[in-house]
């Protein structure tokens, strides 16, 4: 998994289709599963909504665990900085259920406060007219 990441950090948008299976679910906890997205084209629209406006992303591997059902836990940190210079590091916890060596099913716990109170407010503010095409709603899925 720590290839799926290392794709991440170096936002390879494409990449990202070779990690996750067509049905992946990708949910950030704290937002809630009727904001999901599923499969690869809708999850990198997702994720471009956070990191889209940054000048730069990096992750920062940490303990990653795994068992032998391919249920996978991998905490760590990831650096956002801003095109207007703030930076905030931000704690991790990602939650991936793998299938055939590929993540079907990821789900992010991260604390929302420390970004929305550390964030430029011009990035709050774009999160109102971002693109939601990729909502899916995961309730009962999740």
């Amino acid at each position: 998994m720590r290839g799926l990441w290392q794709t991440l950090s170096k936002r390879d948008y494409d990449g990202i289709a070779d990690w996750v299976t067509d049905d992946c679910i990708y949910l950030d906890v704290p937002v809630g599963p009727a904001f999901a997205a599923r499969g690869p084209a809708d999850i990198v629209k997702r994720l471009q909504v956070g990191w889209g406006g940054l000048a730069a992303y990096e992750n920062h591997d940490g303990l990653l665990v795994a068992d032998d059902d391919g249920n996978v836990m991998y905490e760590h940190t990831e650096t956002w900085t801003f095109a207007s210079g703030e930076v905030v590091t931000l704690a991790f916890v990602s939650v991936h259920r793998v299938r055939d060596g590929r993540v079907c099913l990821w789900k992010d716990y991260w604390d929302y406060g420390a970004i929305m109170n550390n964030a430029p407010a011009s990035w709050v503010e774009s999160l109102a007219t971002a693109d939601t095409s990729w909502a899916y709603d995961a309730t009962g899925d999740v």
